[in-house]
This record gives C-alpha cells, structure tokens and sequence, in this order.
C-alpha cells in the first residue's frame, strides 16, 4: 500500500470520528432540553433481577431519579447521521468512499439500529411505568434479542460465509463450526449486548470502555483491510466521547438501554466480523466481569439462598461498601486500559501471523 493511500484512509477514519464527536456534542445541550421537556426521567429500579426489593440500590442512587435518560439516542443518532452524510458527499464526489458497504457495515448499522430501537422501547415503557415490570419483560425482551440477533447470525453465514471460529494463537488452525456457527453468533451478541447493559450503572463507566473497545477492534478491523469498518468504530468512539463529556459525574443524562444494548451487540457483531471472537472477552474484559457477577449472585442465591455480592453488578457492590463512584469508574476504566491493550497486542500477533 503507498504511503498517499495510507493517509487518505487514516484521513477518512480520523475524520469520521471528528465529524461525529462534533455533531454529538453540538446536539447534546439541544437533545438534553427534548428529554427533560418530554420527561424522559431515569426510573430507579424497585426490584432485583431475582425479583425481591431492591432496597440497598434504591438508597444509592435515589437522587439520579429523574435525570434524563435515553441518551444512547444521541449515540447511535449521530453516528446514523454521519453515514447518510458519507453517502450523500461521496455521491455528489466530495469524497471518494461512502461508509455504507455490504461486506463491512451493513450488519453493523443494521445491529445498531435494531437494537437501538428494542432498547428505546424498553426505555419508554419503563420511564411511563407501563407494564407489570415498567418495561419489556424479560422473556419479551430475550426474544426479540433471539429474533435480532438470529437475522445476523443468518447473513454472516449465508450472505458472507462466516463458518469457522478463529483461535488466537498463531499456528493454530480456526475451527470449522458449519451449521453451529449460528448458535454461536447469536450467543456473543446477546451476551454482551447484555454485559454491556449491566456494566452501564455508574456515571461515564460504560461508555469509558466501550471507547476502550471500538478503539481496539477500529485497530483490528484497519489492519484487515477493512477500512470502512475501522471508520465506523471511529464514528462510534466520537460519538461516545462527546456523550461522555456530558455523562462523567454528576451527568447531564444517561445512555439507557437503548445505547447499551445497541453498543454491545454492535460491539459484538464487530468482534465477529473481524474474526476475534475469542479476544472480545479480553478486550471487553470489565464487561465480562459485571456480567459474571450478575450469573455468580443470582446462582448463589437460588441454590444457596445467599448473596455473594452487597448488590450485583459489581461496581454496585464496591458502591455499597463505600467506595466513591468516580473511584470505582476510574480503577475499572484503567483496568479495562491494560486489557484493551493487551487483548489488541495479541490480536494483532495472531493477524500478523
């Protein structure tokens, strides 16, 4: 590759995030005034997962109620509105590469989108207090995550070919999965489609990581040759970084379901797509954690009858012990630092090899 090409794409990624870092936070203070004018208030949740009252969480965070929430609207929005605008620039010749592109982005924007939307529902229904549980239920909700991420799982493998399960470590062969590789996909993308909305609890905590993430796989995606996804890892990174600077304490507002499940599976999708499925758990290392915390109490509770945790997720559990939230927010972001690092050293062994 010559040296103009190289930087006319590193151009186009470093771009992408600028254009959407800047739309994302010149619309933030607008779109902040929509949610309070429509009182679009975070709702603190009365009931744990195992269906008991949640009294300890309902004494922590008492006074972020009624902050607006659904701020991950703005995310997925401004990153929608940057790829309509690389479509429309690259037909007028503005620009010589539109980021819609079957093989890269399609599956990507689709996932965003779709699940944005189950999310903004969830949202809607549990700020209105509609429903026995102020929202979508959670079998409701699993089946539509199902029914998503199944039409996902069937282009990867239909459309695109995706059959195999790459292991990184070099000399190693993938594993060919066939039929299986769609059980598979579907697993990842609900599991951290999942994580990523327990990790989201605490000011700027999830979106800090997820930045951590979509960096490192814009890293892996651009060293594959696929540029246009590594620009739109950059679009989501800006736009993530513009709704943290709203988001770190106290926030202005909250990402909400519709930006964490959207981020996660999306997060997921991208893993898939790059073929570093298996360092997804060590990128998104923070992630997997508060997850395990979650499955480890609700275990613990119906064999046992016994908490693990104070309260789960897990930075919850350090909240409830005392620990300040910037604290805890500051010591998982540098922790999910070192293993970003590391799980993008390793990827990139493993691409090299």
């Amino acid at each position: 590759m010559e040296l103009s090409q190289i930087i006319e794409r590193i151009s186009l990624i470093f771009g992408s995030a600028v254009l959407a870092f800047l739309i994302a936070f010149l619309l933030s203070p607008w779109f902040t005034r929509q949610l309070t004018r429509f009182r679009i208030g975070k709702q603190i949740r009365e009931n744990a997962m195992s269906g008991e009252k949640s009294k300890l969480f309902s004494a922590l965070h008492a006074k972020k109620s009624g902050t607006p929430t659904m701020g991950g609207i703005l995310i997925w929005g401004t990153s929608l509105i940057v790829i309509i605008l690389s479509r429309i620039f690259s037909a007028l010749g503005v620009i010589d590469h539109s980021l819609l592109n079957r093989k890269e982005t399609y599956i990507p924007i689709f996932t965003l989108i779709s699940f944005g939307l189950l999310g903004a529902i969830d949202d809607y229904l549990n700020v209105k207090g509609i429903g026995k549980t102020k929202g979508l239920s959670a079998k409701l909700k699993l089946f539509w995550l199902i029914v998503l991420s199944l039409l996902g799982a069937w282009w990867f493998y239909s459309k695109l070919g995706f059959s195999s399960l790459a292991i990184p470590i070099p000399s190693i062969e993938a594993i060919e999965l066939g039929i299986f590789y769609i059980p598979l996909f579907i697993l990842v993308i609900i599991s951290t489609a999942n994580a990523v909305n327990f990790t989201d609890g605490l000011d700027g905590l999830a979106s800090g990581l997820l930045i951590l993430a979509f960096g490192s796989f814009g890293i892996f995606a651009f060293t594959e040759g696929m540029y246009i996804l590594s620009a739109f890892c950059a679009i989501i990174s800006g736009s993530l970084l513009a709704f943290l600077w709203f988001n770190i304490p106290p926030a202005k507002f909250y990402m909400g379901d519709t930006g964490s499940l959207a981020l996660g599976a999306t997060l997921g999708v991208i893993a898939m797509l790059t073929d570093q499925t298996l360092i997804l758990p060590i990128v998104g290392f923070m992630f997997v954690i508060e997850a395990l915390s979650v499955i480890i109490q609700l275990t613990s509770k119906k064999l046992f009858g016994k908490k693990v945790f104070r309260i789960a997720p897990i930075h919850h559990h350090f909240e409830q012990k005392g620990m300040k939230e910037f604290t805890i927010v500051m010591k998982f972001w540098i922790i999910g630092g070192i293993m970003a690092v590391f799980g993008t050293i390793l990827g990139l062994i493993n691409i090299s090899a």
